[in-house]
């Protein structure tokens, strides 16, 4: 009995991740940002900001719930958060067709001084 009530839970666990998952696929702005990244294979928050004509914490809650979702990773340096895709679960959950859409086109670094810049204006708009 014991065992059935863990495999039971466990299957629940299983819906909920990928129900999750596909929540975060759910919305059109997510899946531009989808592709959006994974046209620049790494980019700093700060380039998407003008890119996706989005205000920046409207983009943050976007990129966090790829992240939560595992589709995207991140990595930060210094003050700067990057993002990319998770190929293997892209691969892993999206159509060929879609995948294709989003998939890593250029896998240019991203540009730091692209970030200082944005900020500098931000502040100097401000």
């Amino acid at each position: 009995m014991a065992q059935q009530l863990e495999a039971t839970a466990a299957v629940h666990a299983t819906y909920e991740t990928y129900a999750q998952k596909f929540k975060a696929l759910a919305d059109p702005k997510r899946l531009e940002l989808l592709k959006l990244i994974g046209q620049k294979g790494s980019v700093c928050v700060c380039e998407l900001v003008g890119e996706m004509a989005m205000p920046q914490s409207k983009l943050s809650y976007h990129l966090k719930i790829l992240l939560n979702a595992g589709l995207l990773t991140k990595k930060t340096k210094g003050t700067w958060s990057y993002y990319a895709l998770e190929d293997a679960e892209i691969a892993r959950l999206l159509p060929e067709e879609l995948g294709h859409l989003i998939a890593h086109t250029d896998t240019q670094q991203p540009d730091v001084n692209t970030c200082e810049t944005s900020i500098l204006k931000e502040n100097l708009i401000l």
